[in-house]
């Protein structure tokens, strides 16, 4: 059974597991990773029984704005709703926010139009940016 949890927090291990998974650079920072979800405004977290199968969290100044910036699902898991059932959590936390903001790769912006989401006019996307892709 896949539960989703808000105070649930996942080992450094699980974490830098799941993000080695998805091939996300941040892996490659366990330390840093780890002290960043810790702080993130909220972390939600997928389990099925004590394996971390996904995780999402937000960064907020707690009013007007909030940014989305990891998402990730196991791959043995992605396709099965597990990362819309943490959107959903994630978003219902901020809703009536002024502004819900993410990036997205482009296999998932399909997935986050679902959710709701759109392209912010004529915005382009900008960063500085330490790694090769996440």
């Amino acid at each position: 059974m896949i539960t989703i949890e808000e105070a649930k927090l996942p080992s450094i291990e699980q974490i830098t597991s799941l993000y080695k998974l998805n091939g996300w650079s941040a892996a490659d920072k366990p330390e840093h990773l780890f002290k960043a979800l810790q702080n993130s405004h909220a972390l939600v977290t997928a389990w099925e029984d004590e394996q971390l199968i996904g995780l999402g969290n937000a960064i907020s100044d707690g009013y007007l704005v909030v940014y989305f910036p990891h998402l990730l699902v196991h791959p043995s898991f992605q396709g099965k709703g597990v990362g819309k059932l943490l959107m959903e959590k994630l978003m219902s936390k901020y809703e009536g926010f002024h502004m819900q903001m993410l990036t997205s790769d482009t296999e998932a912006v399909e997935f986050y139009q679902k959710m709701g989401f759109r392209k912010a006019g004529d915005t382009v996307p900008m960063w500085i940016y330490d790694g090769l892709e996440h």
